[in-house]
Formats: C-alpha cells, sequence, structure tokens
C-alpha cells in the first residue's frame, strides 16, 4: 500500500462518515500534515516505499481532528494510548491502539470478532488529550478494551481494568468529539491492502501532492534553516528600508532573517539561536543593533517590539490586538486640574507609561523620576522622597514580585541611591560612570524592572503630592 493510493481509500470510506464530506485537497493537507510529524515517508524520492501497518494506523488517527493541519499532531498523540489493565487486557494482546490497527489488517480472526474502535482527542485529564474504545466479542460475549495516554501509568498495571470507568476519565473536557470506525471500514481497508500486495502497481498521480513541500523545504533552505533550529522571533514596527520579501542576511557574523509586513503579520527579524551560537539575551542585542544600525542610514525609527522562541523555522509575528478596556455604560464626569503642578505630573506620567508599553524603556524610567523632582528638585531631595516611600512601599506589598526583583539588582546599593545612581543618571546621560545600553537585552530587563517599581512609586506621588482621583467619575 503506498501513501497516495491510502489517502484516496481513506477518502472514499470516510465519505459518508458525515452530512458532508472531505474532499480530496482537505485528504491531502491531512497527509501532508502526518508526513510533516514523521508518520509517513517524507519526500518524493520515498512515494513508491510501501507502507506499514503503523503508518496505515497513523494515517487512520489523522482523520479524527476537525482541522486537516492537526492530523500529524493528533496522529502522533493517540498512536500511543496504551491499554486499560496493560496488555493482558487488551484486544488480541495488543500493546497500543496503533497495535490494533497492525492486528486487525492481518489477522482474519481478529476482524471478525471486532465491533468498532472509538477514538477521541478531547481532554481526558489534566494536561492530557485523547482516548479509546475497542468493542469486540469474546467467546460470544461483548467486551470493551480501553486504552488511555502513557501518562496514566496507574491504570496501566495489571487488573486496573476491573470497575474502570471510561466516564470518569473525560470530566476534563464539558464537550467532545469521538470518530467511530467500524468492522466493514477494516474489512475493506483490509482488502484493498491484499489486492495491493497480489497485483502491485505504482502509486497513483504524478507526484504532485509533494510540490508544495519541496517549494517549503527550498524556501526554507534559502531561509538558512537546517536540523536543530531553533529560531527566536521579533516582531518590529518601523519606517527604515525593508526587504519586500523575506530574506537572509549577513549583519556582521551572523546570519538573520528579515520578513515584510503583509496583512496579518508586522515586519520581523529572526535569528537562529542554534546556527549562530547565542542564547535569547544575545539574539535580543543583535536583533536591537541591527535596528540602530538601520536606524541610523535611514534616519528613522525601528522599534523591536514582541516576540518568542523556540521555533524550528522562523515563523511570521502577527500584528499585535491589544486589549482595551470598554464599559456598557460610559461614565465620565472630570476636570482638568486647576494647579499647574498636577497637570505636568499627569503629562509626564502619560509619557511615561507611553514609553514604557512601546519599548522607550530609557524615557519611561527618566519621566517617572521627573515626576517626582517637580516637588523635590536636586539630588538629595529626591533621594530622601525614594528612600521614605518606597520603605512603605515595601511594607504595604509584602512579597511583590517585582519589589523583589528591583532589591535584586540594588545589590549592596540602597534602593534610593541605586534609584538615583543607576536608573536616573544612567538613562539620563552617557559620561564615564552612565554607560546604559539600550541596545543591550540584560540592560533593556534592567531597566524594564526598575521601570515597573518607578511606576508604582511615581502613582504613589501624584496621589498623595496633588490629591488627584483615579476614579473617571469622581468630579475632580
Amino acid at each position: 500500500m503506498y501513501a497516495k493510493n491510502l489517502a484516496r481509500i481513506l477518502g472514499l470510506l470516510n465519505q459518508n462518515s458525515d452530512v458532508s464530506y472531505s474532499s480530496q485537497q482537505e485528504m491531502d493537507q491531512r497527509f501532508e500534515s502526518i508526513r510533516r510529524y514523521g508518520r509517513l515517508p517524507r519526500g518524493r524520492e520515498r512515494r513508491e516505499e510501501k507502507l506499514s501497518s503503523h503508518q496505515i494506523a497513523a494515517a487512520i488517527f489523522g482523520l479524527v481532528p476537525t482541522h486537516p493541519g492537526w492530523a500529524g499532531h493528533v496522529a502522533t498523540v493517540l498512536e500511543g494510548l496504551r491499554p486499560v489493565g496493560g496488555a493482558d487486557a487488551s484486544f488480541f494482546m495488543a500493546e497500543t491502539i496503533s497495535d490494533v490497527v497492525s492486528i486487525l489488517l492481518a489477522n482474519k480472526e481478529a476482524l471478525t470478532s471486532f465491533i468498532r474502535m472509538t477514538l477521541t482527542i478531547a481532554e481526558t485529564g489534566v494536561n492530557s488529550r485523547g482516548g479509546a474504545e475497542v468493542a469486540y466479542l469474546c467467546d460470544g460475549e461483548k467486551r470493551r478494551a480501553y486504552f488511555v495516554p502513557s501518562g496514566a501509568a496507574s491504570l496501566l498495571t495489571k487488573g486496573s481494568e476491573i470497575g474502570f470507568d471510561p466516564d470518569r476519565g473525560r470530566i476534563n473536557a464539558p464537550a467532545m468529539r469521538e470518530m467511530s470506525f467500524t468492522q466493514e471500514f477494516f474489512r475493506r481497508l483490509a482488502r484493498e491492502s491484499e489486492l495491493a500486495e497480489r497485483f502491485p502497481a505504482p502509486p497513483e498521480g504524478d507526484g504532485s501532492e509533494y510540490d508544495a513541500e519541496e517549494a517549503e523545504q527550498e524556501r526554507y533552505r534559502k531561509l538558512g534553516v537546517r536540523n536543530g533550529s531553533r529560531f527566536l522571533n521579533v516582531g518590529v514596527d518601523n519606517q527604515v528600508t525593508w526587504p519586500k520579501e523575506e530574506k537572509l542576511i549577513t549583519f556582521d557574523q551572523y546570519q538573520l532573517v528579515l520578513m515584510p509586513k503583509t496583512k496579518d503579520h508586522v515586519q520581523s527579524v529572526h535569528v537562529d539561536l542554534m546556527a549562530n551560537r547565542v542564547d535569547e539575551s544575545t539574539a535580543m542585542t543583535i536583533v536591537n543593533r541591527f535596528l540602530s544600525v538601520m536606524a541610523w542610514c535611514d534616519d528613522n525609527f525601528a522599534i523591536a517590539e514582541y516576540g518568542w522562541s523556540g521555533n524550528s523555522v522562523p515563523v511570521p509575528v502577527s500584528k499585535r490586538d491589544l486589549a482595551f478596556t470598554t464599559a456598557h455604560d460610559y461614565i465620565f464626569d472630570r476636570k482638568i486640574p486647576g494647579a499647574e503642578e498636577a497637570r505636568r505630573a499627569l503629562a509626564l506620567y502619560r509619557e511615561a507609561r507611553n514609553a514604557q508599553q512601546n519599548g522607550f524603556i530609557s524615557y519611561a524610567v527618566l519621566n517617572y523620576y521627573k515626576i517626582i523632582e517637580i516637588r523635590h528638585p536636586g539630588k538629595e531631595a529626591a533621594r530622601t522622597w525614594f528612600r521614605t516611600h518606597f520603605e512603605a512601599l515595601q511594607i504595604e506589598s509584602k512579597d511583590d514580585d517585582d519589589i523583589n526583583r528591583f532589591l535584586a539588582l540594588c545589590g549592596n546599593d540602597p534602593p534610593h541611591k541605586y534609584i538615583h545612581d543607576s536608573c536616573r543618571i544612567a538613562v539620563a546621560h552617557a559620561g564615564k560612570h552612565s554607560k546604559s545600553d539600550p541596545d543591550d537585552a540584560h540592560e533593556i530587563v534592567r531597566l524594564h524592572t526598575a521601570a515597573r517599581v518607578m511606576h508604582k512609586l511615581a502613582r504613589r506621588f501624584i496621589e498623595q503630592e496633588f490629591t488627584v482621583s483615579d476614579v473617571m467619575y469622581s468630579g475632580d
């Protein structure tokens, strides 16, 4: 049995399983997904490779998810399901649900006694998915063998099948889908397999099912993807020159992948951590260095936004769709603060929050500090305020992670001294003792940690010094 032939057969067998039936295109998508997971032969050169019974089982399991793109993942999950009570309590001593398929295709006695196999990929336990039931006849009596994820170790021991209630193992899913395969399904599939053995013929079609896979492989080759790649993907907001199509570039000694903006994605930079032999922090610093060079060359802005790492290929970064607060009944009753100092404090606070949210963390730190300077100008006056109110904040916010991280940064320096010397001076000046580098990923993390604490202190200052309410309908 060849993969292409099996796709056609499964399509026919699956035709009446729902009101609407799967198109050949959808079946091809399922098989492509299963190939991606290594459960079917990959590559045109393996097109004439005969499938093993376990590969046929993987293709069958790939029919279970409603979305064809998940077929490979689901097949991988389901094929490892093991019998409750061990092999002795299983259908014809099958050690996995995949073995059940192998037995049905090869053993006529087993197929005769078989009634139905039911599979689900629903959540059947905490952080656990997948379950199966095999109904069959034994000595004229109807029996059932249940299959669960291998992580349910207590259910795999001998005797666990006694009193086992499958519904208790499915309470994590308030709703679930199941797919059943009857004796007729496997009878016809076994017959097709037998005919394929007796009358060998080349695989059906012209191999076009591999065109998309080969095109993708060529695309990844051009982007420098290799076995073991692990990419950092970072979204970018910029107005500098950017390639129209995705492109692999060399920046100093590093290889970067640039992806363009599309309807659904922002411009992005991607770094293969393994190929470039860097960790995430170093890679993030390299991205920032690249954007700094581009900002200089084009005399325009380039902002690194959010991202993540771990993908084996570069993945486009979706446009941000940030949540915001809405109200069914919008009650608003506020006035412009009468005091000039209060108006200035709120203006600086807004600037600081905007900067903190959009990656200008140095500017956020500086503006939070400037809020305090409105009434406590000068080094000593500001330090004194920070010392008094940080201590109060620490008492009020016990076990606050932000404060604990900030104290770890301070080391042996008192917090008020650290805020002045290592935050305010560091970001406002660039002299011998002020070497804050906004490209350096470690420095960015440090300033974000400090900014979260200075944000709390700035709010405390505005509330106490100017008695500005934070209620939208206070009437102030």
